[in-house]
């Protein structure tokens, strides 16, 4: 059985200490007045002569030649109050954008899981007790999620502006989505889909580990059932999830892939992380009879799904920037004039490293090549998930600081230490898998 070593349970309180740190610092530093938002974005541009603070600082002289009448005013004191907002929102949106990344992880872990559960695998019931430990970490990390989107119902942020009953009333669009765009609905939709997830997680483990010491393959049988219908369900919520957690931040816009896009991102996000799990444990010589094989089909995973993801980005992206229609190309519009470098950034990182670095078959059996490649895999899913976020809750004030790594270090030392936790709960190889000898046997 796995034990949680001291050495990485001491690094993942570490980062957890300093992300939360980083995490409190950037509530305490997020602007409280409108003075002091300017003052932050003005300090801003001067220690960043690049095209953002150019334009930034463009606008800013355009407001300040339009107090000159009373319309000026009047627009001058909205834009002002929409930046205090967006700059308000930051420290929200850096916090929920590492959320949601490692929940999804974990979720995307779960899919993968299902899959193998439900088409029978011969290859991966070695890889059984990894998967479940990741998967762990979806009860508190849903939890997290679930947390930060009923703070925004109680208008504790503005990261979804359907929210503000003030906005609703003015904006005739968001009037026709009430019936679906409304706090109360939202919130049960968020909690069935939790409920869903956690609830198979935790029946299929406890099937999993039932197994072990059953003398018949009812267990293994009945997790073959519910894994086969979980992924009606997972196929269903997946895709409304995303349209809620993610699209409606921006709720003027929408697409028909966005459900199929986000769940690339997840897949391919959480089999990376089950190929990085893996080869640390098999390092450890706690998955000794784990060969070369399993390593290698991870990573075919890892290269086929970005290629797929690639398809869903490129066919999104394409289509509308072909149709032209100015309720669609607004989003993009807006990525590209202030995001350029996170979002062109992100194709390269998800697209081109692991294509050129995963091409190669022999390279897909070396522990350290798709480790190396699986960090840039999800360096480049959270500015995915990154640029679908800001652009709508903090507009053209963005950058890389210290909410944003103190986000993702607390999140990331959560995330080792819940799943390692897990992992050192149960035996690492399943006893009385019907398919334990094929997948012990598994080399081509």
């Amino acid at each position: 059985m796995y034990t949680f070593s001291n050495r990485l349970k001491i690094a993942s309180i570490v980062l957890m200490i300093v992300g939360a740190l980083g995490i409190i610092g950037g509530f305490v530093m997020a602007p409280g007045t409108i003075a002091e938002a300017k003052e932050m974005v003005a300090s801003h541009d001067e220690g960043h002569g690049d095209a953002h603070g150019a334009e930034a600082e463009h606008a800013t002289n355009e407001n300040d030649h339009a107090v000159a009448d009373s319309h000026g005013e009047s627009h001058d004191a909205s834009h002002d109050q929409h930046l205090l907002d967006q700059l308000k929102n930051r420290p929200w949106s850096a916090l929920y954008v590492a959320a949601f990344f490692f929940m999804m992880i974990s979720l995307g872990v779960l899919a993968f899981y299902a899959i193998q559960r439900a088409a029978q695998a011969g290859w991966s019931p070695l890889l059984f007790r990894v998967m479940e430990g990741i998967t762990a970490y979806l009860v508190p990390g849903g939890i997290i999620v679930f947390v930060i989107l009923l703070l925004s119902v109680l208008h504790m942020n503005h990261l979804f502006i359907w929210m503000d009953a003030d906005v609703v009333a003015h904006d005739h669009l968001l009037q026709g989505k009430a019936g679906y765009l409304n706090p109360t609905f939202f919130l049960i939709r968020a909690a069935i889909f939790l409920a869903g997830w956690i609830g198979y997680r935790e029946y299929s483990r406890r099937l999993s580990l039932a197994q072990d010491d059953s003398d018949d393959n009812s267990n293994f049988k009945l997790n073959f059932r519910i894994s086969a219908a979980f992924l009606v369900f997972y196929l269903i919520s997946e895709s409304i999830m995303s349209w809620d957690w993610i699209m409606s931040v921006e709720p003027h816009w929408f697409s028909t892939l966005f459900g199929w896009y986000i769940f690339a991102s997840m897949f391919v996000s959480g089999i990376t992380v089950i190929a990085m799990v893996t080869i640390y444990l098999k390092s450890k010589g706690l998955l000794p009879d784990v060969n070369d094989s399993h390593i290698h089909d991870l990573a075919k995973f890892m290269f086929g799904i970005s290629i797929f993801w690639t398809y869903l980005w490129f066919s999104q992206f394409m289509l509308i920037w072909y149709s032209n229609i100015p309720e669609e190309v607004t989003y993009y519009v807006t990525r590209i004039a202030d995001y350029k470098l996170p979002f062109f950034g992100m194709v390269a990182m998800n697209f081109l490293f692991p294509v050129l670095l995963l091409m190669n078959s022999d390279y897909k059996r070396i522990n350290w090549f798709v480790v190396l490649t699986g960090i840039v895999i999800l360096a480049g899913h959270y500015m995915d998930i990154f640029n679908a976020i800001m652009p709508s809750t903090v507009g053209e004030n963005w950058y890389i600081g210290i909410p944003e790594i103190g986000s993702v270090m607390f999140f990331a030392g959560f995330f080792i230490f819940w799943v390692f936790r897990a992992l050192s709960t149960a035996p690492l190889q399943p006893k009385r898998n019907p398919f334990i000898e094929e997948s012990r046997n598994f080399h081509y």
